[in-house]
């Protein structure tokens, strides 16, 4: 599996990676042959890289923490939950809890696994996918910091509702009308929710230095739940380029991370999350200072900044055979640019 632009896509190559749909629903399946018009569709869809089968790579582990079907699930739940709230319905708190269960499953059997977005996200889906991938992350660090099974479902919940408050928000949101004092509005009379997981979608826009929103609040007044879904929320959106700037390739959004430690985010809640993020994902193309290029194909736990690369030996264009250098054994090798 290689992750590669949409745009050098080739009719009659194999998708890598199922894409889902806004509702839950599967698109395009693993494994399907695609055609003129599914990459045409993609790219109306607002897709700009895919995972694609390549016989030189298919051993490469997907090292995923939530297996496919939790994903459906996910997704179709923020799907019925968001358009519950557009028509002015309660959103079904019990569902919520129910899915919640189910990726925590899925997170405590591969908490060893390093975290890598590799879903591929659409114009129509990508609020769906960005709560869950904000609810797994910030589920991994609360793990990593000890939080007990009732206060990482409360982190959990939270973060999956983080932006529930946008259903129908105004573009210009200040005050009360700032979407994150919406949300918490919307939980915080749910008398199946400690209160704990309405002020994760109320906080997680504050900033340890005063400068968030919608209140001000500085270090000591931001609960610790809020102060991981704001790393895990930023990260995100980085890595999409959900706040117009572009989506950012995992090393750099990380840079971009930790030069918020201190200001921004909360320095701890920081080094728990370089613990568990991959930076180098698999499938990757990157130029090694040796000069050779190579792709992605493991990963060390603790050494996120030292993958292995598989280097593929050609004659012409013909692939002959590959080697593999770990960069963890290597340390003078060095990473000089990802090529995807």
């Amino acid at each position: 599996m290689k992750l590669v632009d949409i745009e050098t896509v080739e009719t009659g190559q194999t998708l890598g990676k199922t894409i889902f749909s806004s509702n839950g629903t599967v698109l395009l399946s693993k494994g399907v042959q695609l055609t003129v018009y599914m990459i045409s569709t993609l790219k109306r869809l607002g897709v700009t890289t895919v995972y694609l089968d390549d016989p030189l790579y298919q051993d490469i582990p997907e090292d995923e923490v939530l297996n496919e079907e939790t994903k459906r699930a996910v997704i179709h739940l923020m799907s019925e939950t968001f358009e519950s709230l557009r028509s002015g319905k309660a959103f079904n708190t019990k569902a919520v809890s129910q899915t919640v269960d189910e990726m925590l499953d899925d997170i405590l059997k591969n908490q060893n696994m390093l975290v890598h977005l590799s879903d591929i996200r659409t114009e129509d889906n990508a609020m769906f996918v960005h709560a869950m991938n904000v609810c797994m992350v910030s589920s991994l660090i609360g793990l990593n910091i000890g939080l007990n099974m009732i206060q990482l479902k409360e982190l959990a919940i939270g973060a999956l509702l983080h932006d529930i408050g946008k259903v129908g928000a105004p573009e210009a949101q200040e005050g009360r009308m700032h979407h994150a004092w919406r949300g918490f509005e919307l939980i915080k009379n749910k008398r199946e929710y400690s209160l704990l997981i309405a002020h994760v979608a109320f906080q997680h826009h504050e900033w340890i230095d005063g400068s968030g929103a919608p209140r001000g609040l500085n270090g000591e007044d931001i609960h610790t739940y809020a102060k991981i879904v704001a790393v895990a929320n930023v990260y995100d959106n980085l890595v999409y380029g959900a706040d117009g700037e572009g989506p950012l390739m995992p090393h750099i959004a990380c840079e971009q991370l930790n030069a918020m430690s201190g200001t921004r985010l909360d320095h701890e809640v920081l080094t728990q999350f370089m613990r568990i993020v991959s930076i180098y994902p698999n499938g990757i193309s990157v130029k090694l200072s040796t000069r050779q290029t190579g792709v992605v194909v493991g990963q060390h736990r603790g050494l996120p900044g030292r993958p292995i690369v598989r280097i593929i030996d050609k004659e012409g264009d013909e692939a002959v055979g590959f080697s593999e250098l770990d960069l963890a054994q290597h340390p003078t090798v060095f990473i000089e640019a990802v090529l995807t």
